[in-house]
């Protein structure tokens, strides 16, 4: 029998911690996949968050490190400039880059580092029991926002990508999905070119990936993915912002 898709050798035979329906594990296997074509698991270096993904060192058979909460832009820093032959990237996620770590997130991106940035937006604090993130849209409920985001209240959400693309030292944004094939095709296509981005000596780039979080959202998985693609894809418009 012909195989037409077997796991990634990159992948390590540890099961997923997350949730049922969550978008990581869909993304941790494309960034597995990505470095495998590309070759680049001998010269990769990645660094986790703190939140939801904070175990992601466990996934992958390549080198990885921890951070400080919202410091990985930091770290990345750090490491690339001493090892400017590896391919750096951080995981994310909306807690850590907009919140605590957004004055990491725009200097790097204004210093124009070579680094690469992997944005998992689920518009919700997930891992400390579901919190208004800076990015949780208008009306949308949350344990800190029980009646809805109020933007008299709460403010308007914060659009990263657009935020970062004013800045002369990012090169390449996009926002993609995980919420059908379609989008995850596309999704490991703006990692793949984030990553030759940074190969090519270019500066800073980031891809903003919007992620189902169907325990926080209070959906089941099936009406999460709808609410990706039939809610959040109007406030957050996938495509490449900048590049």
């Amino acid at each position: 029998m012909k195989i037409v898709f077997k796991k990634s050798k990159i992948l390590t035979d540890v099961p997923f911690h997350y949730c049922a329906g969550c978008g990581h594990s869909i993304i941790h296997r494309l960034i597995a996949e990505v470095v495998e074509e590309m070759d680049l698991r001998d010269k990769i270096i990645g660094i986790a968050p703190v939140g939801c993904a904070v175990l992601a060192y466990d996934y992958w058979d390549f080198d990885v490190t921890e951070a400080a909460h919202g410091r990985p832009p930091a770290v990345a820093t750090g490491i690339k400039r001493v090892h400017p032959d590896k391919l750096v990237f951080t995981y994310q996620g909306d807690g850590d880059l907009a919140s605590i770590g957004m004055a990491e997130i725009v200097h790097a991106a204004a210093r124009g580092e070579k680094i690469s940035v992997i944005f998992v937006n689920n518009t919700v604090y997930g891992m400390t029991g579901g919190q208004m993130a800076p990015t949780t849209i208008l009306n949308q409920k949350t344990t800190t926002t029980p009646y809805g985001r109020n933007k008299e209240r709460e403010g308007y959400p914060i659009r990263m990508c657009e935020l970062l693309a004013s800045l002369d030292g990012a090169v390449y944004l996009e926002r993609t999905t995980v919420a059908d094939p379609a989008g995850i095709l596309k999704t490991k296509k703006a990692i793949k070119k984030s990553f030759e981005t940074q190969l090519e000596g270019k500066g800073f780039s980031m891809v903003e990936i919007l992620s189902q979080c169907p325990v926080n959202w209070h959906l089941k998985p099936v009406d999460a993915v709808k609410y990706v693609k039939e809610v959040l894809t109007k406030i957050y418009p996938v495509g490449v912002i900048k590049g």
